[in-house]
C-alpha cells in the first residue's frame, strides 16, 4: 500500500467514527448528472480517413458531497462515480484494419473498436480547520498550472492531495501533489507526462512512454481590489519541467459596458532527467523544434516562455473579445498531457487545437451574444476565430487557423427546468496538424438526489 492509500484509509476510518455527527449528514448533497453526447470528427488529409471518428454515448455522473462534522476540526467525504455506455460507434469505428482515434468518447478494445461501456470512481477525504481545507484522494483541480479535462462523455480524474487556505482576507493559498490520472476516455489510472515523452531508447514498441508520479503545485490568488486579482503559481512535474505562472485579471467599467483584461505569463524550463541527454534518451522529452534535430544536444529539453492577453468588452447581451498569444523558446508549451485529452490554461485552448507549438504566435477574435436581452433567456451563441503562424519546423514556419461556433440553450422553467442542449462545431486548417471538421451534440440534465 502506497503512502497516499494508507493516509486515505486512515482518514476514512476517522470519518466513519464521526459520520453521524451533526452537519455531516444535514449538509450532504448528491446529484446524478445525465450527459448524452454525440461526437463526429471528419479528418481531411489522412490515409484512408483513418483518423475519422463517429461515436454516441450516454454518461452517468454521480456526485456526493458530505457536510463537515462539528468541532474544531471538521471531517467529511466526497464520492464520484462515473459510467459511460456506448449507444453507437458508427463511421469507421471497429472496422477491420482500421485504428480508431484514441481519446474520444470510449476506450479501445484490442481490435481497435470502442468498448461497450466503461466506468471509474473515486473518493476524497476532507478536513476543515478554520478557513483551511485539506483534501486527499480524487481531485479535479482547476488551477493555472493544472486543470482537469471535461470535454467528452466523462471527466478526467486525478489522485493526490491539496490544501486550500483563506485565513487572510482577500488571499487564497493553494498547494498540493498529484500522483496519477484517469483520463477522460479510460478506466485506468496512469502516470503523468507531457507531449513529446517517449519510451526509453532500445525498448520494445509495447513499452509505455516514460512518466512521473510526482507533480507538485503551489500558488496564491490575491484580490487587490474588487475588480483586480493577481495570481502566482508554481508547478513541477518531476523529471520533466518546472513552471512559473503570473496572472492578472481586471474589470473596468467603461461607459455602459465593462472591459475585462486577462493577462498571463508562463516561464518553463527542464527538471531532473529532462535536463540531461541521458534522461531524455530514457524518454523524458518534450515536443518542439531544435535546430539540428537529434544532433542538437538540447533536443527534447523543456525551454518555453508563453505570454498572452485577452480583452473582452461586454455590453448588454454582447461580448466582443480580442487576444494575442506568443510562444517562445525551442519547446512547445509544457503541461500535463497523457495523449488522451487534456486541458492547458491558455486563451488558445479551444475545441480542436491549442496553438501552443514552439515559436507560435496566435491572434484571436470572438463574439458572443446572450439572447436573454431580446426575450429568450437560456439561449446563448458564441463564435471564435484563431490564426496561428511562425511555428518552428525543419521545413520552415508553419501556420494554422480554427473557427469555432457554439450554441447553447437551457430550459428556464417547467418540469425539465435545467435541461441543457449544446451544439459545438469547429473547423481547423493549416499545415501544423491534420485538417479537421468536428461536431459535438450534447444533451445534459442534473437530477438532485439529496
Amino acid at each position: 500500500m502506497n503512502k497516499s492509500s494508507l493516509a486515505l484509509a486512515i482518514a476514512f476510518g476517522v470519518i466513519a467514527q464521526q459520520a453521524g455527527a451533526a452537519g455531516f449528514i444535514e449538509d450532504s448533497k448528491a446529484t446524478l448528472g445525465l450527459r448524452n453526447f454525440y461526437y463526429d470528427l471528419n479528418t481531411k488529409n489522412t490515409a484512408d480517413s483513418t483518423g475519422e471518428a463517429s461515436e454516441w454515448g450516454q454518461g452517468f455522473l454521480f456526485n456526493y458531497t458530505s457536510g463537515y462534522t462539528e468541532g474544531t476540526v471538521g471531517v467529511g467525504v466526497d464520492v464520484v462515480g462515473l459510467l459511460g455506455v456506448k449507444l453507437d460507434s458508427g463511421g469507421r469505428q471497429g472496422k477491420a484494419n482500421v485504428s480508431r482515434t484514441p481519446g474520444q468518447l470510449f476506450p479501445r478494445e484490442s481490435d481497435g473498436s470502442a468498448t461497450d461501456e466503461f466506468s471509474k470512481a473515486g473518493a476524497t477525504a476532507k478536513l476543515r480547520f478554520s478557513k483551511t481545507e485539506a483534501r486527499l484522494g480524487t481531485l479535479q483541480p482547476k488551477l493555472p498550472v493544472v486543470t482537469f479535462n471535461d470535454g467528452r462523455l466523462l471527466p478526467q480524474l486525478f489522485d493526490g492531495g491539496q490544501i486550500t487556505s483563506n485565513e487572510i482576507d482577500n488571499l487564497t493559498l493553494t498547494a498540493g501533489q498529484l500522483e496519477h490520472t484517469t483520463t477522460r476516455a479510460s478506466s485506468d489510472a496512469i502516470g503523468l507526462r507531457i507531449a513529446g515523452a517517449t519510451r526509453p531508447t532500445g525498448t520494445p514498441a509495447t513499452t509505455p512512454a516514460s512518466d512521473s508520479n510526482k507533480f507538485y503545485f503551489a500558488g496564491a490568488d490575491y484580490k487587490i481590489t474588487k475588480d483586480l486579482v493577481a495570481q502566482y503559481y508554481y508547478g513541477n512535474l518531476e523529471d520533466f519541467y518546472k513552471q512559473h505562472f503570473l496572472g492578472l485579471t481586471h474589470n473596468w467599467a467603461i461607459g455602459p459596458g465593462v472591459l475585462k483584461s486577462d493577462l498571463r505569463y508562463f516561464y518553463s524550463d527542464s527538471d531532473g532527467k529532462n535536463g540531461s541527454v541521458t534522461g531524455r534518451a530514457e524518454g523524458y522529452k518534450s515536443g518542439g523544434y531544435w535546430s539540428g534535430g537529434n544532433a542538437n544536444p538540447n533536443n527534447g529539453e523543456v525551454d518555453n516562455q508563453t505570454w498572452s492577453g485577452l480583452f473582452t468588452y461586454t455590453l448588454g447581451g454582447h461580448a466582443l473579445s480580442a487576444g494575442y498569444q506568443q510562444v517562445s523558446g525551442d519547446s512547445a508549451f509544457p503541461f500535463l498531457n497523457q495523449g488522451d485529452g487534456s486541458t492547458a490554461y491558455l486563451i488558445t485552448d479551444r475545441q480542436i487545437g491549442k496553438f501552443l507549438s514552439a515559436g507560435e504566435r496566435t491572434w484571436l477574435a470572438e463574439y458572443g451574444y446572450d439572447f436573454a436581452t431580446v426575450g429568450v433567456p437560456g439561449l446563448k451563441a458564441i463564435v471564435t476565430y484563431l490564426k496561428g503562424d511562425n511555428v518552428k519546423s525543419a521545413g520552415g514556419d508553419l501556420r494554422e487557423w480554427e473557427r469555432d461556433f457554439r450554441l447553447d440553450y437551457t430550459l428556464q422553467d417547467g418540469a425539465l427546468k435545467g435541461l441543457g442542449f449544446s451544439w459545438r462545431n469547429a473547423t481547423q486548417r493549416g499545415n501544423v496538424t491534420t485538417d479537421s471538421d468536428e461536431n459535438r451534440l450534447i444533451v445534459s440534465y442534473t437530477v438532485p438526489l439529496l
